[in-house]
């Protein structure tokens, strides 16, 4: 099993901190992540070798000094007794966060650092520790469906994941499925209580059906109106946001075929890898999915592509795909350049 690989391997951490980053993206949006540091005693043999892992919470609020609480790890661990350590420490004490998965997302910051420490500190590398071998990345870009023509300019082999909105008529839908770019559509039908939520509409469901006949459909909202019309099709149905670990996808209605795997939604370097060891024993593909990383979180993502689904249409596209279109990017597929210790990549 993968977490058998790393449980127990041994670091101690000397101090712990954080720091925000943040980028405006609209008057009425700012993102911001948290980067939280593990870092060794001074005077230790690696002393500036630090654990780093990204908290992707949303709401800007929660990444303030006063919200985002400073927790003693201060200490000698292993991956495993550090895990059930963060078990009893609430990551929230200040209010109870305004989504439940934001819980998931704080704790894989200390998750994913804690591994990246550990790992550093017994002189290995991610790869090397689970004993696979990494992969060039084939990646999506996750944009707008008014933006594919300057993207395309620049990056004609370019392939795209897009959210379907009720502003897809029927000759929107028919356009961008002529284009025959379009590896994912999202009906973003599982988020509730988002600024992303999209109705179960049956008529916007029909057009993506009959026109992306080769993309897969993720997160569809199940009702009596889209039912009949999902279920011919439910061997190209994927699944994002309901996914926090194997139990929500044996809750699924049907068995999926492929997956959207974000390893910030389960919380714990435990429940992502048992997640992929029950995936490839079941058969079922994964493709990547990111949250709009700022920094190491970014880098993480692609190195779990690599080692995990590489050939998977992978929403894990270099930061710059976020903005504007602009020449100079990294292109698919990305080579892994994983960095000769840890869980980070290095730079292209």
């Amino acid at each position: 099993m993968l977490y058998d690989k790393v449980r127990d391997l041994p670091f101690t951490i000397g101090d712990v901190t954080m720091d925000v980053t943040g980028v405006r993206i609209s008057e009425e949006f700012e993102r911001r992540t948290t980067t939280v540091h593990l870092r060794p005693r001074m005077g230790a043999r690696y002393e500036h070798d630090d654990g780093m892992g990204e908290d992707v919470t949303y709401a800007a609020e929660e990444h303030e000094p006063h919200r985002f609480p400073w927790i003693d790890l201060r200490g000698e661990w292993t991956l495993a007794s550090l895990s059930r350590h963060l078990d009893e420490v609430d990551l929230f004490p200040s209010r109870e966060p305004d989504q439940p998965a934001y819980r998931d997302y704080r704790r894989w910051a200390f998750e994913s650092a804690a591994l990246d420490y550990a790992l550093k500190q017994n002189g290995l590398n991610i790869a090397t520790a689970l004993e696979r071998e990494p992969e060039p990345v084939r990646f999506v870009s996750s944009t707008r469906a008014a933006s594919l023509d300057p993207w395309l300019d620049l990056y004609p082999d370019l392939r795209f994941k897009l959210d379907a909105t009720p502003q897809w008529t029927d000759d929107v839908v028919a356009d961008l499925a002529a284009r025959g770019v379009v590896d994912v559509v999202d009906l973003k039908g599982q988020y509730h209580g988002t600024v992303v939520d999209n109705p179960g509409d049956p008529e916007l469901y029909r057009r993506v059906l009959e026109a992306f006949t080769e993309a897969w459909v993720e997160d569809p909202r199940l009702t009596e109106e889209t039912r009949p019309l999902l279920e011919p099709h439910a061997a190209r149905i994927t699944w994002d946001a309901p996914i926090h670990s194997w139990a929500d996808v044996d809750a699924l209605p049907f068995r999926p075929r492929c997956l959207n795997s974000k390893p910030s939604r389960f919380g714990t370097v435990e429940r992502l890898f048992e997640f992929y060891d029950r995936c490839e024993a079941e058969g079922i593909r994964l493709y990547g999915g990111g949250q709009f990383e700022l920094g190491v979180g970014r880098g993480q993502i692609q190195v779990l592509a690599s080692l995990f689904h590489a050939d998977g249409p992978n929403d894990v596209a270099p930061g710059g795909y976020n903005g504007d279109p602009r020449p100079g990017l990294e292109t698919s597929p990305l080579a892994p350049n994983l960095e000769p210790f840890g869980f980070r990549r290095g730079l292209g």
